[in-house]
């Protein structure tokens, strides 16, 4: 569970279940951490209503604080809590590539390991 989430309201005044509908969501996003960053990451979340002269439009951008990196994501809808959804998938896979990049993959890189799959193929 990410511990520093900062959820601010721009234009938009923050009720309890839209704060605790964000910390769920945010806060799970640990799992997609490598180890050695979950200690580390902070996240701040923006919630703001754009627009409000031709409807109500939200919008919703999450800035995370990674070591090495910035990760940034918005996205505006109809309703506050589907911008947050998308806003966390697009979060997602940025951790993902994030994560790819910054751990070292050993394993079948070697020539030891090349030769173990050509002779188990031969056999």
């Amino acid at each position: 569970m990410i511990k520093s989430i900062e959820i601010t309201g721009i234009k938009y005044d923050l009720d309890e279940t839209t704060k605790q509908y964000v910390n769920k969501k945010i806060g799970r996003l640990d799992r997609y951490l490598p180890r050695h960053a979950r200690k580390s990451v902070t996240a701040e979340v923006k919630l703001r209503q754009v627009n409000r002269d031709h409807g109500n439009k939200y919008e919703a951008e999450v800035v995370l604080f990674v070591p090495d990196k910035i990760l940034t994501a918005t996205d505006s809808t109809g309703n506050m809590l589907a911008a947050v959804d998308i806003v966390e998938s697009k979060i997602v896979s940025q951790l993902r590539k994030y994560k790819q990049s910054t751990i070292a993959h050993v394993g079948r890189r070697g020539v030891m390991s090349r030769f173990k799959r050509s002779y188990a193929r031969e056999l």
